[in-house]
Parts: structure tokens; C-alpha cells; sequence
């Protein structure tokens, strides 16, 4: 698995995503692809205007319809291509010589699918088309990708910055376990300064395991605790101390956060303004 899957929309977060996808992928050696979906109507109008019309100039509506219909299919197209032909270009200045664009028509979980047994992560932004109009809420397709998929999902913040310092949000639950294996064995994490963090308390013990994994693959990890509730600490922490990534398991130990995204997962990536890498 040796494939960064970067997915982009046209939004403002598309650019990020794209240096994002650059820096993992130089770190790992991987190559880069670079998927747009069309949804199955994009461009097309759904509403029906000719119910009311009689026979003949029904039929004359329709057939404008029809065409119109045509020429939205094909500027969607051409802009998904646009967008493609941006992030190839962004990805190659970026220093990354193996990009392969893919235009795909249909569901985005369906075209990812297709392509998650050969990729090694998934890159993505917070938002969508519409996330200056919609700063409180998560991009829907986000939702849906962290809920069905079994490889990291990078969710990129709207500007990009080198990565220097990682704050690991530990709470012993099977995805944190997964975290910090997927950890110890990535090259992405080599010779960064990583901070183990497990909230709810003052005893850093919890944190004994992750730390003694860590460490024994040669990384750089300090131990820490504190009290307090995760959302709220762990949004102060990034905020007021710099970290430029945190790591977390995208599911505690609630069985009912097996069905959803777990909330203090949804909390940090709707309030840190650093990226968020998740792992199943």
C-alpha cells in the first residue's frame, strides 16, 4: 500500500489538501491520487417544470431540458478536470513526480472503494463547496468516509504549515492502540517531537504502553496528563502550544460510538485549525 489518496471538491480546502498529500507522501516515498467525483446528477436541474404544460410545448420543454441538462453535465466535467489539472500542478511543485488524476462519475464512498485496498491513506479537507456558509458543521462525505473506512483519513486544515510538532490523544480504546502502532511503523513520524496526551486526569500511566512502543521505534514521545474534559482540553492545548497535528482514534470506548463518528473526535476537527489524522 503505497498510494496517498488525496479527494478534492473545488473548495477552499483543495489546495491544502493537496500540499497535505505532498508532505505524507514525501516522507513515505508513496505516489499520489488525485480523485474528483461527480455525483451521478451533478449539473443536471431536478426540478421538473412541465407538468402543467399541454402535449406540444411539453415536449418542446423537454427537449430544451434535455439539452440543457447536457451542457451542465459537460461543464461539470470540465471543472472537475480544471480542478484535477490545479492539484497535479500544486502536487508537482510540491516536489512529488508520481500524480495520477482521476475523474469518476457516481458515489464517493463507491469510487473510494474501489481504490482502498491499494492506499495507504486518505487525504481530505474539513469541508466542503460550502464551507464558508457552513463553519459549524462537517462536510457530509467527511462523516461518511470516517465511518466506512479502514485507512487513516488525514482531515486537512484550510492553510497548510510543516509539521513539526504532534500531539497524540491517548485513551487506551482499540483505535488509540491502532494509532499508535500505525505509529511506531511510519516513517511519517520520524523526527518529529510527539506528545502523548490522555485527559480525564493526572496520572500518566494510562499513557505507559503508547510511550514504551513509541520510544522503542525510535521516536521522539513525552508523556502527559491532564484532568478535565478531552474536547475542551485537548482544543486548548493545540491552540495554546502550537502543535501542527493531532493524531487520535476515531472511536473511544462507547459502544454507541461504534455507530457514529465519536464525539470528541467530531468536536476536534470541527474546532482545532490544525489538521486531524484518524485511525480505525
Amino acid at each position: 500500500m503505497s498510494k496517498i489518496l488525496a479527494l478534492l471538491d473545488g473548495s477552499i480546502y483543495s489546495e491544502s489538501v493537496c500540499h497535505h498529500t505532498a508532505w505524507i507522501a514525501a516522507r513515505l516515498g508513496a505516489s499520489v491520487e488525485v480523485l474528483h467525483v461527480l455525483g451521478r446528477r451533478e449539473g443536471v436541474d431536478k426540478q421538473d417544470l412541465s407538468g402543467a404544460l399541454r402535449l406540444g410545448a411539453r415536449s418542446k420543454l423537454l427537449e430544451e431540458l434535455a439539452a440543457l441538462d447536457e451542457q451542465r453535465a459537460k461543464l461539470a466535467a470540465q471543472q472537475g478536470h480544471a480542478i484535477l489539472e490545479d492539484a497535479v500542478a500544486i502536487l508537482q511543485g510540491d516536489g512529488v513526480t508520481q500524480v495520477a488524476p482521476r475523474l469518476r462519475r457516481g458515489d464517493l464512498l463507491e469510487a473510494v472503494r474501489e481504490v482502498e485496498p491499494d492506499t495507504r491513506a486518505i487525504i481530505l479537507g474539513k469541508r466542503g463547496e460550502g464551507a464558508d456558509f457552513a463553519t459549524g458543521h462537517l462536510g457530509s462525505n467527511l462523516e461518511r468516509l470516517i465511518r466506512s473506512t479502514q485507512v487513516p483519513v488525514l482531515v486537512a486544515s484550510r492553510a497548510f504549515k510543516p509539521i513539526g510538532k504532534v500531539l497524540l490523544a491517548y485513551d487506551g480504546s482499540a483505535s488509540a492502540k491502532v494509532a499508535v502502532e500505525r505509529m511506531a511503523a511510519s516513517p511519517v513520524f520520524a523526527g518529529l517531537e510527539i506528545c502523548v496526551l490522555h485527559v480525564g486526569g493526572s496520572d500518566s500511566a494510562v499513557t505507559d504502553p503508547a510511550v514504551t512502543r513509541l520510544r522503542a521505534a525510535g521516536l521522539q514521545v513525552t508523556p502527559r496528563a491532564l484532568p478535565g474534559e478531552p474536547d475542551e482540553v485537548l482544543g486548548r492545548l493545540v491552540a495554546e502550544e502550537g502543535f501542527d497535528l493531532l493524531v487520535m482514534g476515531a472511536y473511544g470506548h462507547s459502544r454507541i460510538r461504534s455507530l457514529i463518528i465519536g464525539s470528541t473526535t467530531t468536536a476536534m476537527i470541527q474546532t482545532v485549525k490544525t489538521p486531524v489524522l484518524l485511525y480505525r
